[in-house]
Formats: structure tokens, sequence, C-alpha cells
């Protein structure tokens, strides 16, 4: 008979609620400071569904009233260098962050939020979420994305669940900092260390980045709290219609994360449960999990309640109007004395009045409205010739990083290229305590699973990190941990199909951040992967991404041929404030290059090509190892003179158009070589837009060389008939033979 026994979480869940006697414990000025922060955001939030039923709200606006004792009980048991970030209805989360940031002694009940500074911040609140000038992002994020980084406000965001990986990166770099500062040698760091909570839904609760991110805050022991608003509907789904377990607290122990579940509409109870999940991860044992229950009063958007649309019964929607925060914080006070009815009608009057004259400030009357309404003020819209600001830093083309050289020696030595790759990381890591290496086995098998980070795993154990399989989360780390602004993470995908897993982090949160923001959070996060064509690892580990990632704004990309270009090409990303993205091919793992001798400290200047063969007929345009099948060609050929341009960067703003156009002026001529699928051709963009620079010097089309629609596949005959190879190289050139008479 087997013998059955019953297994149990190392981590309980405990279920915190108040009493009176907790309530008449509880300091004065601390009621007195949740009582100010709980009206200014009911107010505020009551006046933003105002203006959107005015029709001054561009967009939707995701109200947080209901949901206030959850972020300002929590709030309020941080410190002002903690970080938090939320989802899309972050507004509350936002607001009391930036009001304890400005006031970390508390609000007083007298003084309200009448202060030039906490007025001032409210503006610039309003003024974002109505997408003007004078907002904190320039009016770019509006309601779904609001940044303070001064404050730890981290960025609220529209991607359920998108965000709660980026917090895993500045809880990383809180850790790390503090384990710096001391002379800890286990997993314990001081009471100084700062942590990061990530506020998320009941929605986001069923994510895989969301769950992802468990398991790795949990394995790296980070001082992050998991906080989850559980107001029982995901737009209009009820939880318990999408899950098996509705108390989402217990999701945590089966992480190994210390858990707490607390009445949201509870502020103090809130409070109660930050404080202990704070002590806990402050003393180095890890993240935490709470789940407050909590509801919205109104719908998913607008000013509307859930009942009007069906999904909540009027009955439900008073039964949690009568848990209402505001008024249970209000009325714990009264009942001790502190504050009478008149004194808390008093505060909120004076609340919406410094509001309302903020909207003042930002509106007024519509001259052509027969009716009195009113339009945002035309001078506060932002400047239209900015529309493109912000997507990535300014970095000078053509030119070194001031500070830098070029290949500086003469002599050479003959090195492979993969043992560049490790020498380039090496160095930069040796130098530049910032850098941080993680990805798949990046620290076992000897440099991973090809040895571009042999040695590293040794030599820096402290920023080598060995991450599960789960590419959301460990990418969106990395986009955290840069957006700290004091590392430069680089990232290992295995093999660039990995990249569509975390494809959210990818492009939704890493390229869009600096823009979407309005320029307050850097983004120097350097993704390297393998092109693994011919390699005979079928559809899902061979492609591409050149193209794909040429389309989405914010990525840089380099696509070094040689192992001499790759080190002066990856000290020049890892010099960019920009996410870059650096593409290996495996057929050049293994070549032996001739590279300069010495440090590799070398740098080669951001969107510059490089002319590998000179020629009249044609000019012929390569990356990555089809540089060198395009040498061959053109070298071969007695009826073209082809002159063969290395691109070595791909991206729209590093393109080297200068010495594309200058060549295509001589040659009238443009063949596009490259390995990959027609489909996602990075070619198909590229000859699209030559096409449109230069049609007046072209005389005939431009010509590509791409492999077949299908993705490799693991037959040997089949992937080679699906990439383009030497063969496919040889009818390139034939074509542009023919178009000029020479067949």
């Amino acid at each position: 008979m087997p013998v059955n026994q019953e297994m149990s979480a190392p981590n309980a869940v405990e279920v915190v609620s108040t009493t009176t006697a907790d309530w008449d414990a509880a300091a004065p000025e601390l009621l007195e400071s949740m009582l100010v922060h709980s009206h200014a955001i009911r107010i505020f939030e009551e006046i933003v569904l105002g203006l959107a039923g005015s029709g001054l709200v561009h967009g939707p606006a995701h109200s947080s009233i209901g949901q206030e004792g959850a972020a300002v009980g929590s709030v309020l048991a941080l410190r002002a260098a903690d970080g938090v970030n939320g989802t899309h209805r972050g507004h509350h989360q936002f607001l009391a962050k930036g009001l304890s940031y400005l006031r970390p002694e508390g609000l007083k009940a007298v003084d309200g939020i009448k202060a030039d500074e906490l007025t001032e911040f409210v503006h610039r609140t309003l003024a974002e979420i109505l997408g003007l000038s004078a907002g904190f992002s320039g009016g770019r994020g509006g309601s779904m994305h609001l940044q303070w980084t001064e404050a730890g406000a981290l960025g609220t965001n529209a991607i359920v669940g998108g965000g709660v990986p980026l917090a895993a990166g500045n809880a990383w770099a809180q850790r790390h900092d503090a384990l710096s500062q001391t002379s800890a040698t286990d997993s314990k760091a001081s009471p100084d260390m700062g942590v990061t909570v990530t506020y998320f839904g009941d929605g986001a609760s069923n994510i895989g980045s969301t769950l992802e991110t468990f398991n790795l805050a949990a394995a790296w022991k980070l001082p992050l709290c998991f906080f989850l608003e559980n107001n029982l509907y995901a737009v209009a789904t009820s939880v318990d219609d999408v899950t098996g377990e509705g108390n989402l607290a217990l999701r945590g122990p089966g992480f190994g994360i210390r858990s707490w579940q607390v009445d949201g509409m509870d502020p103090l109870a809130v409070y109660l449960a930050q404080q202990a999940a704070v002590e806990h991860m402050r003393a180095g044992h890890g993240p935490t999990l709470i789940e407050a229950r909590t509801y919205r009063f109104f719908h998913q958007n607008g000013p509307f309640p859930g009942s009007a649309f069906g999904y909540r019964s009027k009955a439900e929607e008073k039964e949690w109007r009568e848990k209402d925060p505001v008024d249970k914080v209000a009325g714990e006070m009264i009942r001790r004395g502190l504050l009478t009815d008149k004194d808390n009608e008093d505060l909120a009057e004076r609340i919406r009045e410094v509001i309302n004259r903020i909207v003042g400030d930002l509106t007024e009357i519509d001259p052509e409205s027969t009716k009195g309404a009113h339009r945002i003020r035309q001078a506060e819209w932002p400047d239209t010739e900015e529309v493109d600001a912000h997507i990535r830093s300014a970095a000078a083309l053509g030119e070194l990083p001031p500070g830098t050289h070029g290949p500086a020696s003469e002599e050479t030595i003959e090195r492979r290229f993969v043992d560049a790759i490790a020498d380039s990381l090496e160095y930069r890591m040796s130098t530049d305590e910032s850098v941080v290496v993680m990805g798949e086995d990046v620290h076992r098998l000897k440099g991973g699973t090809n040895g571009a980070t042999r040695g590293l795993a040794e030599a820096y154990p402290d920023r080598v990190l060995g991450t599960p399989i789960s590419e959301n989360a460990f990418t969106g780390l990395a986009g955290g941990l840069s957006m700290t602004g004091r590392y430069s993470p680089v990232v290992e995908f295995m093999y660039s199909d990995f990249m569509w897993v975390a494809a959210d982090q990818v492009f939704n949160q890493i390229g869009k951040a600096r823009h979407m923001f309005g320029g307050q959070s850097s983004m120097p996060v350097v993704l390297r992967s393998k092109v693994a064509m011919g390699a005979g690892y079928g559809s899902q580990h061979s492609m591409d991404p050149a193209g794909v990632f040429a389309t989405n704004p914010g990525w840089r990309i380099i696509a070094p041929s040689n192992a001499e270009d790759y080190i002066g090409l990856m000290n020049t990303a890892l010099d960019l404030d920009d996410p870059v993205l650096v593409l290996e091919h495996v057929d050049l793992y293994a070549r032996k290059d001739q590279i300069p001798s010495g440090t590799p400290d070398y740098r080669l200047p951001l969107g510059k090509a490089a002319v590998r063969r000179t020629g009249t007929d044609v000019t012929v345009l390569s990356y990555l190892n089809m540089v060198s099948l395009a040498l061959d060609e053109a070298e071969a050929r007695t009826d073209l003179e082809a002159e063969v341009i290395d691109l070595r960067w791909l991206d729209r703003a590093s393109l080297d158009w200068q010495t594309i156009g200058d060549s295509i002026r001589r040659t009238n001529s443009v063949l596009i070589v490259e390995q990959g699928p027609i489909g996602t051709s990075y070619g198909s963009w590229l000859a699209d837009e030559i096409q449109r620079r230069f049609f007046d010097y072209l005389d005939q089309p431009v010509q590509r060389v791409t492999g077949r629609e299908a993705s490799p596949s693991i037959s040997k005959v089949l992937e080679s008939a699906a990439n383009a190879g030497p063969a496919e190289v040889t009818r390139g050139f034939d074509l542009i033979a023919d178009g000029l008479g020479r067949n």
C-alpha cells in the first residue's frame, strides 16, 4: 500500500482585520494623514469622472473610487525612497505615493492639500490625465501611464500584469545596493534596504508574467510586495467565474511567498498588513503578497456603476458602498473625538476647491458652445512638433562616444567570434559595475549554451544571474533594472524566437517606456540573441527578428558580421541609454577573425555602415553571416562590379543613409541580401524606404534575396530550401544583371 502524507506550504496566509482597540491605538497623526489622503484621492477621481463625462478626457478614465483604502493604507507604511508601480487603474496609488513623498511626516487636516508643492503635484497629475504639456510625461502617458520617478512612482501600466516584472527589476536593484553596502554574506540585508510594491488586480493574478515574477522574486529573495487589489471583477467577469480558488492570497505560499489577506475597505488593516510585509522584506526574507479585498464603485471605465451594464446587482453595490473606506476613517476619528462631522465636511470642501481651481487653470468656457460647456485651454496642449520626442536618446550618429576610441592597435590576433563576445562582456563587467548579465544557463555550461558568457559567473557571481525559464519575468526585470538609472542589464535569449514569449516586455514595455513617460525613464537594456538558421533547430528556434524589431519604436539593432566589429559595436551599445538588440548568427560563432590585440576597449561609431567592397554596378546591402556570402558572389562575378555594404546598424534611427545614399547615386541599382523568410523580412521595409528616398536614382526595382515564406523546419533539405543561401544570392545577382541587360 502506498504511504500518503499531506504536504503543507511552509508559509501560511494570515487574515488581517482590525478591532476597535486597533483604531484606538492608532496614532492620531496617522489617522489624520489617512483621512486627507483618502479625501484628496476620492475628490480628485470624482472630478476626473466629471471631466470625462464632459468629453474632456481623451480615452478611458479608470476610476479607483472605492479602492482608496488599499492605496492609502499601503503607501503610508512605506518610506519616501521605496518604489511603487501599478496598473491602468492607478490614480489612487500614484496620488498616495506623490503626496506621501512630498509630506513624509504626514498631511494635516487643517492644511489639506493647499501647499504650493502639493497643488503643483495635483496640477501635473491632472494635466497628464488630460494629455497636456504640463503633465509629468508631457501628456504622452495620460490616465494609464503615470510616472514620477523622483517620488518613487515608477509608472502605471495599461497592459494587465505588464508592470509586475518591471517592479522586480527595481527590487533587485534595491537588494543589490543594500548588500553591496554591508558585509552581509547571506541573503539578509540592512534594515535600510528599500522595498518595492507592485499593485495589480484579480485579473492580473492569472497572467503568466505575474506568476513568473512570483517565482523569480521568491528564488532571488527580492524585497518585492505583490499587492493584489481584488475588486472581484476583471471588467465584467467575476473572479469566481475564472478561478478555481477565489482566495487569491493562497497563491503566495505555493511559491514560498509570505502572504496576507486583508479587508481593503479598512485602511488601517491594510496599513498593519503592509507594515508586517515591509518588516519581512527589509529583513531580507524575500517577497510578500497582500490580497486586499476591495471594490470599485463604478464600471471598468467611466461614471456609471457596474449594475448599469448588468453584471452586478444594485444590492451588491449598496452593500459595498456601506463599507466606504473614506467614511471608515472619518467615522473612527469622529468616534475617538479627533474630528467632528463639520471638520470632515470642511476638509472635503477645501480639497474640492483646490482641485476645482486647478481644473479652472486648465480649462475655459468654449466660445462655440451654446450650453456653457468647457474646453481645454489651447495653450495647455503639447506642441505637435514634439510628437516623436523621447523615442530614444539623442546620441550622435556617426561619432564615437566622448572619451572613447576606435580600434587603436595595428597588431592583430586570431580569435573565434564567440570568444570575442566573452572577451567584450568580461571587459565591460570589469570596468563598469552597473553591467549585469542574465539569462537561462548563462552561469552554467562554461559560459552558457554557446560559451559566450565564459568565466563571468566565477568572476562576478553577484552580477551574473542564471534565470528560470520565464522570459517575460526576467526581460521585464531587466527593463525595471535599467529604469533605475543605476544598472545596464545584458540579457541573453538562447534563441531569438523566445523573445516572442516576452513580446509584451520587449515591445510594449522596454521599447515604449522612454517615449510614453516623456523621457523620464532611461532604458539601457541590451538583448543578445542568436539567429540559428541552418542549425537544424526547426521553426521555433531559428528566426531572424530584425524585420519585426525594425518596425517597432524605441529599439536600436546591431548585426555584426565579424569578431572585430562585434567588440566595437557591443561597447557602443553598452554606452547608449537606449534598448539595443544585438544579433549573433550561429554560423559566425566558430569563425576565426583577426581582431586588434590588447584590451577590447574600442568602439565603433553609432549608425556607421562599412563598405566591404567597392563597385559601380549595384549596391548590395547585407548583415550578419550573409555579408560573406554576398562578398563571395561579388568576387566571383565577371559581369557585375558590386559594392557590398555591411549595414551593422539596422534600426530606422541608426541606419547609415549617408553611405547607402552615396553608393546608390553611383550604382543606380540595389540588391538586399538576407537569409530569413520573406514574411518577416528586414528587407521589406528597407526596400520601401530606399524607393521613397532614392527613386530618381534607381534604374530598376530594388531586388531582394530572402528565404521562402515558411519558417525553417527540422528536415535538412527542407530547412535549406526555406533559407536563403549561396544559390539564392547568385539568383539575386542574376536579377540585377538582367535589369542591366547583361544576360
